[in-house]
């Protein structure tokens, strides 16, 4: 099985520039996306169920902003868009799809940027986030779940995560405290899947700068991730991320598995 992660800051943009070539040739058995930025209702069929798939939105309320979706080819057991029922700050925004399979239940989740928002402290907003996702995987792993969380985590965890982390000491996203959470994710037992099998490798990114054309400069961050649970650790392939995948500001990222 084959999985993908990819924030596409705006899934009609992203639509614009080959998204569809890249589906259809992926080879991917469960595509996540954040950041759709759309209702399914303003989008073409192909994008709102590509054909062979099934689709599991969460397209908030707000237009144009956030969104996730799930395309799978195996039908979700069940599926939900929070991580519990009527915690509306975690709700509104469309941030959060999980859906569950055989072998695993698969989280969805375009985390919290943490910068200026108006009305809100985002950087708190995010922080308690971050809280209650790992009390919710904790509390499926007690259910004996098998757990993978994928998507924009929006933090690069250590200095080998980012170009230039000197520079970036008191950015969002790159914030100790910020960084303490990732920490803490790996503390409960969860595995960032790339590091694990690649503890040493360099200028390895998923998010690069429109502003400062750092792409071509290889000037990025990795934010983007794959945490699973350890169960698994032993059924992975393969894990890597596409950084020659253009489109968006950010790379798809993918995890294959062995379920037999």
């Amino acid at each position: 099985m084959k999985i993908f992660s990819w924030n596409v800051n705006g899934i009609r943009a992203v639509a614009k520039k080959g998204f569809l070539d890249w589906f259809q040739n992926s080879g991917g058995d469960i595509i996540c996306l954040q950041e759709t930025k759309a209702f399914p209702d303003q989008l073409e069929k192909e994008l709102v169920e590509p054909d062979g798939y099934s689709a599991y939105w969460h397209d908030g309320k707000i237009a144009g902003y956030s969104g996730v979706v799930t395309y799978s080819k195996e039908k979700s057991v069940h599926h939900k868009t929070a991580f519990h029922e009527g915690v509306e700050a975690f709700d509104k925004d469309g941030r959060i799809v999980e859906t569950d399979y055989k072998h695993f239940t698969l989280l969805n989740i375009y985390f919290p940027n943490g910068g200026p928002r108006k009305g809100e402290e985002m950087l708190s907003h995010k922080l308690k986030f971050y809280e209650v996702f790992l009390d919710y995987i904790n509390n499926l792993r007690k259910q004996g779940k098998s757990v993978i969380a994928c998507g924009d985590y929006n933090i690069a965890h250590t200095e080998i995560d980012i170009a230039r982390p000197k520079e970036n000491e008191e950015s969002i996203g790159f914030l100790p405290v910020e960084r303490a959470w990732i920490s803490k994710i790996i503390e409960n037992g969860y595995v960032d899947i790339y590091r694990h099998l690649n503890p040493d490798a360099k200028d390895i990114y998923s998010w690069w700068s429109y502003r400062t054309r750092a792409r071509e400069r290889n000037i990025g961050w990795r934010i983007d991730y794959f945490f699973i649970s350890p169960d698994l650790v032993d059924k992975v392939k393969d894990a890597g991320y596409q950084p020659d995948t253009e489109g968006s500001d950010h790379c798809p990222l993918y995890l294959e598995l062995d379920l037999k």
